[in-house]
């Protein structure tokens, strides 16, 4: 992937982000049974990343420990809708690719095998607790 091409996807994907964050919150869905989950839709299985908007409404309102324990994936997101605005914004008025840099030693580093096997354990072990909770 090419630094522009990275930069145009992370913003959009910051933009659309912000905005479902800011939907969801004024639609006040935290406690509904809404779900926009296509699979959760379809199977009526939660998926890995079910209930990480309601974790991230829930650090905005500083509840961390109710986010971590409703969905882990929301706790990253939040960092990642924090750090990457102020990081693409840095890049983009400096001239320089720190971030892309980054996100391709990341790359590299994933495609470990060791890491990828624990990362997806990580994923597998956060779905099941999704559909043991009940999300």
């Amino acid at each position: 992937m090419t630094r522009n091409r990275l930069y145009l996807l992370l913003a959009l994907g910051i933009l659309a982000g912000y905005g479902w964050v800011l939907w969801f919150s004024y639609h006040k869905i935290l406690n509904h049974s809404f779900t926009p989950c296509i699979f959760k839709n379809a199977t009526g299985i939660a998926c890995p990343s079910c209930g990480s908007t309601r974790s991230v409404l829930l650090l905005s309102q500083g509840k961390f420990t109710d986010a971590v324990l409703l969905n882990p994936i929301g706790v990253l997101m939040a960092a990642i809708m924090l750090i990457a605005p102020f990081w693409l914004l840095y890049d983009v008025i400096t001239k320089k690719d720190t971030l892309y840099k980054s996100y391709k030693k990341f790359e590299n580093i994933v495609r470990i095998k060791w890491v990828a096997i624990t990362l997806i354990i990580l994923i597998l072990i956060n779905w099941a607790w999704n559909i043991h909770k009940g999300l």
